[in-house]
């Protein structure tokens, strides 16, 4: 990760999965659909979704940006179900403007909470996370993956 910030690897993270949705859409509208880069971005998604429940938001909960990290946990709960039906269609062979208008869907989504949480709790991440969270947290974005079977906390049963 070099000198980057936290704050900034996340909205990394966010720019290339929107990518990836826009990429999946575009093939979509020009009659060449390539769900290669949707299931990765999906994948992504899922992961990110992790790394900021599990190594995040505990340190900014603690923090005091209780209401700020439950508003981010309902709506993780939100895209999971969202990424839950797209990916159920796709695999019941949902026609392509179904599939786009899900991932048009995903996409607001994605931009509503996205843009909460970049100027909300990123910065926090970058003052409030110890060195050593900082640094594992570093790490995980640059090799972690998301444990089998691990579903986010808004869509728990």
């Amino acid at each position: 990760m070099g000198s980057e910030t936290l704050s900034a690897a996340l909205e990394r993270e966010h720019r290339e999965i929107d990518e990836g949705i826009e990429t999946f859409t575009a093939g979509l509208a020009e009659g060449a659909p390539d769900t290669a880069p949707l299931k990765r971005a999906l994948e992504a998604l899922r992961r990110h979704i992790y790394l900021e429940e599990e190594f995040l938001f505990p340190p900014l909960r603690d923090a005091g940006l209780m209401a700020p990290v439950f508003v981010m946990l309902r709506e993780h709960g939100e895209l999971w179900r969202a990424m839950d039906g797209l990916e159920a269609e796709l695999a019941e062979g949902a026609a392509a403007d179904a599939a786009g208008r899900r991932c048009e869907e995903l996409l607001a989504m994605l931009d509503r909470h996205n843009s909460k949480e970049e100027p909300i709790l990123y910065p926090q991440a970058d003052a409030v996370l110890s060195p050593e969270a900082a640094e594992h947290l570093h790490g995980f974005l640059a090799a972690g993956r998301t444990p089998d079977g691990w579903v986010c906390q808004g869509a728990r049963a």
